[in-house]
């Protein structure tokens, strides 16, 4: 039975990974779950200086998921390279680095002081919703995200995962504009935008008032956008939103999705990206089915 999936040269002996910013870099999940079983582990988005995130409080619990304003607080790109990719080499699972930042020359800082670190790929988050100044910007404009695409492409000795929000109009505009500047591939979704306002206070649940929202709740928007995404494109997608079990993520592969990413259901059960990966096993053989690469993007009309 082959698990075994293929982005931009790298193989991944599964497709699941554990999505950006709901992982740290592994370590305080490796005492649930035994790292070296997931295809992969996205990191917590990474700047070129140590970031304080927006102002709390900037979580909230809605119905089915949960909102989010951190503002990608990160203790910058130094510590990652002294603390987390060394702790995450103890591993054999793919290392992939999610990199943010506020102007082009802060992606481009973080992607070349990566060039020479033993990773495997960058995401790159043109796409965070709760940042208010640079990222946005670069992922609801086509020809923003063709520049930083290409501009990034042109000095990472990496391959290059663009991360799209699913804040646009066209999802599939998006997605070719990318492919265009030179993306390896490409993963989506980000969170979507929402707002919580306390009735009894009438304020906002948030200090940022807007988070974005992840979870279950979103999934139905994440396995269109995977479809309308993967057919405008031949670079490989990564699917993610509101992915909870098996069903889930084949649900991700079936719209076209080559692998897909484990993000908040992490916080509600640390074990979900291993039992994923079980589930699939057990859903391969109960269906007869010898490779998993026959359910990339595999849904009947």
């Amino acid at each position: 039975m082959n698990t075994k999936v293929n982005i931009a040269g790298i193989t991944f002996k599964n497709p699941i990974l554990a999505a950006s910013g709901t992982f740290g870099a592994g370590e305080e999940y490796a005492q649930f779950i035994d790292l070296n079983r997931l295809g992969g582990i996205v990191t917590k988005g990474v700047s070129n200086v140590p970031w304080e995130g927006n102002p709390t409080p900037r979580i909230a619990e809605v119905y089915g998921g949960m909102l989010n304003a951190i503002g990608l607080q990160n203790p910058g790109i130094d510590t990652m390279i002294k603390r987390d990719i060394p702790f995450l080499k103890q591993y054999d699972t793919r290392i992939i680095v999610n990199v943010c930042g506020r102007s082009v020359f802060d992606y481009l800082d973080v992607v070349e002081r990566l060039n020479d670190q033993p990773v495997h790929m960058l995401e790159i988050n043109i796409s965070c919703p709760n940042v208010k100044e640079g990222g946005i910007a670069f992922g609801q404009a086509p020809n923003m995200a063709a520049h930083i695409t290409r501009e990034i492409r042109k000095k990472s000795t990496h391959p290059i995962i663009i991360k799209l929000s699913p804040n646009v109009t066209d999802i599939a505009e998006m997605a070719k504009a990318v492919e265009a500047a030179g993306a390896d591939a490409i993963s989506l979704i980000n969170t979507l935008t929402g707002m919580k306002i306390d009735v009894k206070s009438r304020r906002f649940a948030l200090a940022n008032k807007t988070g974005g929202l992840s979870g279950p709740a979103v999934h139905p928007v994440a396995v269109r956008m995977v479809y309308e995404a993967s057919h405008a494109v031949s670079i490989p997608v990564i699917g993610m939103g509101g992915v909870r079990n098996a069903e889930d993520a084949l649900e991700m592969m079936l719209a076209g999705a080559t692998a897909v990413a484990v993000g908040t259901a992490n916080f509600a059960n640390p074990t979900v990206t291993v039992d994923i990966v079980n589930e699939i096993r057990q859903f391969m053989v109960a269906e007869g089915i010898q490779d998993i690469q026959e359910m990339i993007g595999a849904v009947r009309e």
